[in-house]
C-alpha cells in the first residue's frame, strides 16, 4: 500500500478532532504542523485541506450524498471527513488530480475499521465521475435554504443575513467568508516604520508585502507563510493582526502617558498595539481571568518590547471596582460568537446556534457595564466585538446609554474608514477584512 501525501494525513487528523473533540482548527493544525515539521509545500496543502473543507462542508454533503450508500449523518468521523476532503479536492480545487484525492482517501480509510476503505472507494468513484454540471442534485424549493446550501452556511444564519442585507449581499457577505484571508501585519511601530518592514521581509523571507487600505500600520503578505518561522516576527518587529482589527485600537486614540484599560486582553494582540500608540508610555491595565492566556499577553508584551502593560488576573466585574473613575480610555473587546471571523475560524459557524447570541449578550452587557466604572469623567469607553449581529452589538451598547445618562457615543472626527451613523463596521465582502463592529463613547460628567 502506497503511503498517502503527509499533507492529506495531516489535514484528516485534524479534520477528525475537529469533529470529534470540538477542536479548534487553528490550534490543532499548528500542533500538528509543528509536529510532523512537514516541508513548505505539504504544509500549506494541509492547510488548505482543512479550512477549505470546513468552510464549505454542508455544500460538500450535499453534493456528496447521491453517491453514499448510507446518510452522511450516520458515518463514522473519519470516513465522513474523507469524504468531505476528496470532494473538496475533486469539486472545488483545480490543481489537484482527482485520482490522488481518491487513493489518499482510502489509503487512510484502510487504517480504520474492516469494509471503510471500500465503501470510501466506491463512494469517491461514483463522486469523480460527475462532471460539473451534473454534481450538483435538486436544490431545495426555499430559496433560503438553497442559497444557505450553495453558500456552505447554516440556514438560520443565512435567514438573518437575507433578511437584514438583502439576497443579493447575504450572499456576497457568505462566500467573502468562505475566502480565504490574507496574512495581515501589523507593524510594530515602536522598533521601525511600515515601510522598513516590508522591505525587511522582503530582503529576508521572499515575500510581497503590500500596505493595508485603512490601518496606516498593516501590511498584507503574499504568499502567507508561516509568520512564526520569520526573523522579523521572533524579534518583535510585527504581529499577526487583521486590519479591522487594529482599526479597533485606532477608535479609541489612546494618547502617550495615560492610564488605558483592556478588560479582556488575552491573547494581547490588542493590548500591544494600544501600547504602541501609548509609545510605550503611561499605563496600561490587561485583565483576563484565565491565567495561561493572561501568559500569552505577557509573552506578546516581551517579543514585541512593550512595557508599559500590567496583567491583572480576573474578571472586570471583580477588578473593576479597584479602578473606579481612573482610566482615561477603557477597551471592551467582548468575548462574542465570533461569527465575523468565520474565514479564519470557519468551524464556529457548524457550532453556533440562535440562542447562543442571546446568551452571548447577557455576558457582554454586564462586562460593558463593569468595564464603564472605571473611565474617569470625560474618559473614553469603546465596546468592540468580531460579530455582526445586533444581539451582540447595538442591544449591548442600548443597555449602557439606558443605564448610564452620562455615557454618549462619540466618534471621532475623522477616522481611516468612514462610519455608519457613528459605528465602525467593517464587513468582508465590502472592505476585505474580518467582520468587527466598534463603537466609542465618553463619559460627559
Amino acid at each position: 500500500m502506497i503511503a498517502p501525501s503527509p499533507a492529506r494525513a495531516v489535514a484528516a487528523r485534524v479534520l477528525e478532532r475537529v469533529v470529534t473533540e470540538g477542536a479548534f482548527a487553528d490550534l490543532a493544525l499548528d500542533a500538528e504542523l509543528e509536529r510532523r515539521r512537514l516541508a513548505a509545500r505539504d504544509s500549506a496543502l494541509a492547510t488548505e485541506l482543512v479550512y477549505g473543507t470546513l468552510r464549505w462542508q454542508r455544500y460538500l454533503d450535499w453534493i456528496l450524498a447521491p453517491h453514499s450508500k448510507r446518510p452522511l449523518s450516520t458515518l463514522d468521523p473519519r470516513p465522513l471527513v474523507l469524504l468531505r476532503m476528496a470532494a473538496y479536492q475533486i469539486a472545488i480545487l483545480d490543481r489537484v488530480p482527482s485520482f490522488a484525492a481518491v487513493n489518499d482517501a482510502v489509503t487512510l480509510a484502510g487504517r480504520g475499521k474492516p469494509g471503510v476503505a471500500g465503501f470510501v472507494n466506491a463512494a469517491l468513484r461514483s463522486f469523480a465521475r460527475r462532471g460539473v454540471r451534473e454534481r450538483e442534485p435538486r436544490p431545495p424549493a426555499d430559496p433560503v435554504e438553497a442559497l444557505a446550501i450553495r453558500c456552505s452556511f447554516p440556514t438560520w444564519l443565512a435567514a438573518r443575513w437575507v433578511e437584514r442585507y438583502g439576497a443579493v449581499e447575504a450572499e456576497a457577505l457568505m462566500r467573502a467568508l468562505n475566502e480565504r484571508p490574507a496574512l495581515t501585519l501589523r507593524t510594530n511601530t515602536l522598533r521601525l516604520s511600515r515601510e522598513a518592514l516590508g522591505e525587511r521581509l522582503a530582503r529576508e523571507e521572499g515575500l510581497s508585502p503590500r500596505p493595508t487600505a485603512y490601518a496606516p500600520e498593516g501590511l498584507t503578505v503574499e504568499p502567507a507563510g508561516r509568520p512564526a518561522a520569520w526573523r522579523a516576527f521572533a524579534d518583535g518587529a510585527c504581529a499577526v493582526q487583521d486590519e479591522a482589527s487594529m482599526l479597533v485600537a485606532h477608535l479609541l486614540e489612546p494618547q502617550p502617558g495615560e492610564t488605558v484599560g483592556d478588560v479582556c486582553a488575552a491573547p494581547g494582540t490588542k493590548t500591544t498595539h494600544l501600547a504602541q500608540l501609548m509609545a510605550n508610555r503611561g499605563r496600561l491595565l490587561a485583565f483576563d481571568p484565565q491565567p495561561a492566556r493572561l501568559g500569552l499577553v505577557r509573552e506578546a508584551a516581551s517579543r514585541l518590547g512593550v512595557a508599559v502593560v500590567e496583567t491583572l488576573e480576573g474578571t472586570v466585574e471583580v477588578l473593576a471596582p479597584t479602578f473606579r473613575d481612573t482610566c482615561d480610555a477603557v477597551l471592551v473587546d467582548a468575548p462574542c460568537s465570533n461569527l465575523g471571523v468565520l474565514r479564519r475560524n470557519p468551524e464556529v459557524k457548524w457550532r453556533r446556534a440562535p440562542h447562543d447570541l442571546a446568551a452571548a449578550a447577557i455576558r457582554q452587557q454586564a462586562i460593558l457595564a463593569a468595564a464603564a466604572t472605571m473611565v474617569r469623567p470625560g474618559g473614553r469607553l469603546v465596546y468592540a466585538t468580531c460579530s455582526l449581529e445586533p444581539e451582540e452589538n447595538e442591544a449591548v451598547t442600548r443597555a449602557l446609554i439606558e443605564a448610564r445618562a452620562d455615557f454618549r457615543p462619540s466618534p471621532p472626527a475623522t477616522f481611516p474608514l468612514p462610519l455608519e451613523q457613528g459605528v465602525l463596521r467593517c464587513l468582508p465582502h465590502r472592505h476585505g477584512t474580518d467582520g468587527f463592529t466598534a463603537v466609542r463613547f465618553r463619559r460627559i460628567v
